[in-house]
């Protein structure tokens, strides 16, 4: 009897049934790759060689608080960087265009599984969430969020604006949508990235709000024949009198960040806002003064780094890092003023949001970040050495701060991109091309190559050793070392 029981035991042991290792995998699922958007992919292209492109066509949209004028726009904008998931074993993109359809790719040769068209063109980076209820195999356990401007045939009063989007990552289908509700801001778009915590979605939006939404497409309400998900909570960040100083541009476009306890997004208004996760409130609220559309970046000695544009400011706009967890009056732990220099309805400053190598090296190496400007150079600055005896006056023109030391400077040409660093390089797409710098343990710097037939605002990602960026060419190119 013990022996047969033995055989029995084995046999169970030997056949039972062992549940194959998810294959589903995040790779880079949010603008600036993580939740404190300081991540931009693995390994860097040894080459900007093209190894294929796909066309992403073209779009007509508004352009607003200019001239409210028609213009036709192609491939993909500012933020526009391609998100990276792995299933099944293969990899994808996603990326939103400027012909209004947000594409589903596959990574190795650039084709097109599906597309699900907006109402406008697609500006910012989306999202990606797995929904933990779901099982791995059902087709919309993976859930792509993506906003757009307002609908090239919609008016700013209209009842409904649908420019953010819930769509299935496996099959293209839409599983909610959410209405922008007008408010004082001359905006309806959706070009921000939102922030996902668990079993919530925090997003800022153009209408000059916050919002807490909840991802999951089964508790979405049908209301006037679509499924909208529940608002959990709507904060307004900005006052009357910001809405009258800045002309109703109050548009909120970046993305959260999360540091400690808090949530940090930056606004039109003018302030940078922490919202305390525990109590519900914004508790925390500096103010630069300027549209900030940069999203904030946690460095490693728990900052944040913010760019700010010249705009509703008597100063210069630049680089600035802060630490929250003291008192908005004395948080300014050095700024960075850049040049400034009329483009479009820009005056300087930056627009793009700034990176930073703290993911990318040791404690003991130096931590660096890197912009840049509406005047056409690239910064390369060390976070961590300020000189006592040196000092810049800020945004404000009046208050002087600590300045960083400037480590590298480069003319690369206006860019609205954020650059994108590696373990040993720095890359970077402006409207004159796009650069790949490599740097050492100095902090040396050198130009390794330049591809000028690449050009545009969108930011670039990469992953082993190919670089995947969105042209105004019309084209999305997968860059790297020819086979």
């Amino acid at each position: 009897m013990y022996l047969l029981t033995n055989i029995f035991l084995n046999f169970l042991i030997c056949f039972s049934y062992i549940p194959p290792e998810d294959s589903t995998k995040t790779i880079i699922p949010t603008f600036l790759g993580n939740e404190t958007r300081n991540y931009y992919g693995n390994e860097a292209p040894e080459k900007l060689e093209v190894i294929w492109k796909t066309n992403l066509g073209c779009g007509k949209t508004i352009i607003p608080n200019i001239t409210w004028d028609t213009a036709i726009m192609c491939g993909a904008g500012w933020t526009g960087q391609a998100l990276i998931m792995e299933d099944n074993g293969e990899i994808f993109l996603i990326q939103g265009a400027y012909d209004y359809n947000l594409r589903k790719l596959r990574a190795s040769d650039g084709k097109v599984i599906w597309e699900y068209a907006f109402d406008d063109v697609i500006k910012g980076t989306g999202c990606i969430w797995i929904n933990p209820l779901k099982s791995r195999d059902d087709p919309d356990r993976i859930v792509i969020f993506q906003g757009s401007r307002r609908g090239y045939n919609y008016q700013l009063y209209d009842k409904y604006i649908w420019s953010y989007r819930a769509i299935s990552f496996r099959t293209g289908k839409e599983l909610w949508r959410y209405n922008s509700v007008r408010s004082d801001s001359f905006s309806r778009d959706v070009d921000g990235t939102a922030l996902i915590l668990d079993d919530t979605i925090f997003l800022g939006l153009e209408t000059g709000h916050f919002v807490k939404l909840n991802p999951n497409p089964d508790s979405a309400k049908t209301i006037d024949k679509f499924k909208q998900p529940v608002e959990f909570l709507k904060l307004q960040l900005y006052t009357k009198e910001d809405d009258i100083a800045h002309n109703h541009n109050v548009v909120t476009e970046s993305a959260p960040c999360i540091l400690r306890n808090h949530i940090y997004i930056t606004s039109g208004s003018g302030y940078v806002f922490g919202y305390n996760r525990k109590t519900g409130l914004l508790d925390f609220k500096f103010k630069t003064g300027s549209d900030m559309d940069g999203s904030p970046v946690v460095t490693r000695d728990s900052c944040i780094l913010i760019s700010i544009e010249k705009q509703y400011i008597n100063g210069h706009g630049g680089a600035m890092l802060i630490d929250p967890s003291k008192h908005a009056d004395s948080c300014v732990v050095w700024f960075f003023p850049t040049g400034n220099n009329v483009f479009t309805d820009w005056r300087g400053g930056i627009i793009g949001s700034c990176a930073t190598n703290d993911k990318y090296v040791h404690a003991e190496h130096n931590s660096l970040s890197a912009f840049v400007a509406i005047d056409g150079f690239l910064y390369v600055v060390e976070n961590d050495f300020t000189n006592p005896d040196d000092s810049v006056l800020g945004p404000d023109n009046i208050k002087k701060y600590k300045t960083p030391q400037l480590v590298f400077k480069y003319n690369t040409g206006i860019s609205i991109s954020t650059p994108i660093f590696t373990e040993n390089r720095l890359i970077v797409l402006t409207y004159d091309g796009l650069f790949m710098f490599e740097y050492n343990d100095q902090c040396i710097f050198k130009l390794l190559e330049k591809n000028t037939s690449i050009r545009g605002e969108a930011t670039p990602v990469v992953h082993n050793k190919r670089l995947y960026v969105a042209s105004r060419d019309g084209f999305l190119y997968c860059i790297g070392k020819k086979d």
